[in-house]
């Protein structure tokens, strides 16, 4: 279309307006440009923040609305008490509204993958409300009502089985209110060390481009060098072993170790400390005090519950270990960032030196891209390690985390079943696993295992535990974990210990003279130093209980006495948590269907008061709170970033003033979770805003150029 034939579709206009027409249009089409432009930044950082944060506050944007308020403080503190296997552990929240609103509190927290979480009390100034265990949906609805209504009401929720959510309604202006959980959990045992781990931070989860979003990418998280630590908690653990103790310590923590009748009060040496990192406690019996066979039983509503733990004698092998293929893979995606890939780099490079004659080995690389070192397992001889050591020196932590691919390749096993019967194969999977698609992962294992073994060791001060566990029982390995640089060596010397010693296969629990119902289904293999642990609901305890298989080639059997067992606490619950655990196993191998999973663990969770994906807890004032004029806003607790963690690497950003300086913007300090990293539509809305800014120019030229023609005519 001519320029003619454009005036004269156009109303017409007076000669002397025409050039203030196009100036409009002129600034119109930049406008638009620049808020294309703008829009691509603020997704970019992923993040809402206020405009003039208050001293030492986060400033959150309530939910479904523009209103800004002050982030709801949180305080936490964490008492649990030891009982030989089992620990009982008590978790406080207190929620407190510095606010001038009505607010409705969410946290995301973390707790023990195997944690059985089954008591909510909402404590608001004098009164105690003690919540029931719900159908997640009618909990929910129950939830909700109580929000509307005006009324205080908690929720806690299973995202994940090592991941919740509180959400605390109707929290008053100045108001604090304290919501507190318990759950049991069993103690670990590996190599006569006893310990517990309590997950403190919630580290930010990846999720692949066209990913559903994940319930811990409604939280936020911090940068440190600009807000600080936040959510401060406090820890206390009463150690009752059962045994004579030897050492006691926290690798993670400075604690305080005191006699108390019994055994022993642990505290934090500083009172309090941000839950930015997992807290460890682990203790060892004094020499020859440890039972090669520890048996406690329960009595509820009728029904016996045992938990056992039995050593099998598992020695170190009188000569060479078996030739091996072990292929490594290292995450150096962008939350491995900081002190995390140092640890990876070293514990991997302590791996390669450690490889000996007549071993096999390759090196997997992931982010969002794949790199397979070696064309399939190479010998391990001077030039091929190395290479591997040059390519692993040089790894930089950027990217996304694709974990999935990366375990594909691990497992893809040119020999085959029958092939290479006399060499092992090995997988070293080195992650912090901090991505949101668990369960594609536990499907690539339980597709493709084959012969392979993986073992997953977990890095940095807030590895995904559940992910860490749940792949290695699938893969018939062991989790390992790496907490700090200075502890790479030992724990690598533990896994490699482990790699070469032999293993308790064909693991079978036999009850008899009495009917049973254990928890695992299938016992897994165990590797030196650790035990077989069975939880067993059985009609009395006149039976025995058997336990066989073969270590080393040659068969072995023990018997126990279930009369032999002394009293314990809260067996019923973690024999349901495992049988939980069992039906979610069986659904990933694809022995049951979805709906059947869905079925035995809401059965599970309502007949033992258990949350579960399928049920809740919910606690309901009956008294209304909240007036009915005034609102109700939603604040989302943000979360620390874990230590060691580098907040450019995770979110893919620099600050202003240079790498490792804290942002200049101050929208910087606030980042929301959820992690694609690639395949953004970043590219298409730079290049829609530099053309509108470049159309408008160029309308602008020629506009005023041809007004200026017809000014002059």
């Amino acid at each position: 279309m001519s320029a003619q034939d454009v005036g004269a579709s156009k109303p017409r206009v007076a000669a002397g307006a025409r050039p203030g027409r196009w100036f409009a249009i002129l600034c119109e089409a930049f406008a638009l440009g620049l808020l294309l432009l703008l829009a691509l930044a603020g997704t970019g950082r992923a993040a809402e923040a206020a405009d003039s944060p208050a001293s030492g506050g986060l400033i959150m944007r309530a939910k479904g609305g523009d209103q800004v308020v002050e982030a709801v403080r949180l305080g936490t503190d964490i008492d649990m008490t030891v009982s030989g296997l089992t620990v009982r552990g008590r978790v406080t929240q207190a929620f407190r509204n510095d606010t001038g609103h009505w607010v409705e509190a969410v946290y995301v927290y973390p707790l023990p993958q195997d944690g059985a979480v089954d008591t909510l009390k909402m404590v608001v100034g004098k009164k105690v409300i003690v919540g029931e265990i719900k159908k997640r949906a009618e909990a929910q609805e129950i939830y909700e009502a109580a929000k509307a209504q005006g009324k205080k009401a908690a929720l806690v929720e299973q995202n994940r089985p090592n991941m919740f959510t509180n959400a605390v309604a109707n929290v008053a202006p100045g108001e604090t209110v304290l919501v507190q959980i318990e759950y049991q959990a069993p103690v670990a045992v590996s190599a006569g060390e006893y310990s517990l781990r309590m997950p403190l931070v919630v580290a930010p989860r990846y999720a692949s481009p066209g990913a559903a979003p994940t319930p811990e990418s409604r939280a936020a998280i911090v940068d440190p060098r600009v807000a600080g630590a936040i959510n401060p908690v406090t820890v206390t653990v009463h150690l009752r072993a059962g045994f004579p103790l030897g050492a006691v310590g926290s690798a993670t923590h400075a604690v305080d170790v005191r006699d108390e009748k019994g055994g022993k009060t642990i505290t934090l040496k500083q009172g309090q400390v941000p839950a930015d990192r997992d807290f460890v406690l682990a203790w060892k019996p004094v020499p020859l005090a440890a039972p090669s066979v520890a048996l406690f039983r329960e009595k509820i509503a009728g029904a016996h519950y045992v938990l056992a733990q039995v050593a099998p004698p598992i020695t170190a092998r009188a000569g060479p270990p078996p030739a091996r293929d072990i292929i490594f893979v290292i995450d150096n995606s962008g939350s491995m960032g900081g002190e995390s890939m140092r640890q990876a780099k070293a514990g991997l490079l302590y791996g390669l030196s450690n490889l000996k004659p007549g071993d096999r080995f390759n090196v997997v690389r992931f982010d969002d891209t794949l790199t397979v070192l070696f064309e399939g397992a190479v010998a391990a001889d001077a030039a091929n390690l190395g290479r591997a050591r040059k390519f692993v020196s040089g790894l930089e932590a950027t990217g996304g985390t694709e974990m999935v691919p990366a375990m594909a390749a691990a497992l893809r096993d040119d020999g085959g079943e029958g092939k290479d019967e006399g060499r092992v194969r090995q997988v070293v999977f080195m992650t912090d696993g901090a991505i949101g698609d668990e369960q594609g992962l536990f499907d690539t294992i339980a597709a493709g295992r084959g012969r392979s073994r993986v073992f997953m060791v977990g890095i940095g001060s807030a590895p995904n535990s559940h992910l860490m566990t749940r792949a290695s029982e699938l893969g018939r390995g062991t989790f390992t974990h790496i907490g700090s640089t200075d502890g790479v060596e030992e724990a690598m010397r533990q896994l490699f210990d482990k790699l070469e010693s032999p293993v308790a296969t064909n693991l079978v629990a036999r009850f008899e003279g009495t009917s049973s119902d254990a928890a695992p289904a299938v016992l897994p293999d165990l590797y030196r130093g650790e035990p077989v642990t069975l939880a067993a609901k059985v009609d009395d305890l006149d039976g025995v209980l058997t336990l066989s298989g073969v270590i080393d080639g040659r068969p072995w059997q023990t018997r126990i006495r279930l009369r032999d067992a002394e009293a314990g606490k809260g067996i019923s619950k973690l024999w349901a948590r495992r049988k939980i655990t069992d039906a979610e196993v069986a659904r990933t191998l694809a022995q049951i269907t979805e709906d059947e999973a869905d079925a035995r663990v809401l059965k599970l969770g309502l007949d033992h008061g258990l949350v579960t994906s399928q049920t809740s807890l919910v606690a309901v004032d009956k008294t209304p709170a909240r007036p009915a004029d005034a609102p109700l806003l939603r604040s989302d607790l943000p979360l620390n970033l874990p230590a060691g963690w580098d907040f450019d690497a995770l979110f893919n950003r620099k600050a202003a003033t240079g790498a490792g300086d804290a942002p200049a913007d101050p929208e910087q300090q606030v980042a929301q979770l959820d992690l694609p990293q690639t395949a953004t539509d970043a590219p298409i809305l730079i290049l829609a805003g530099l053309g509108l800014m470049a159309l408008a120019l160029a309308l602008g030229a020629g506009g005023w150029a041809l007004g200026r023609r017809r000014v002059a005519a």
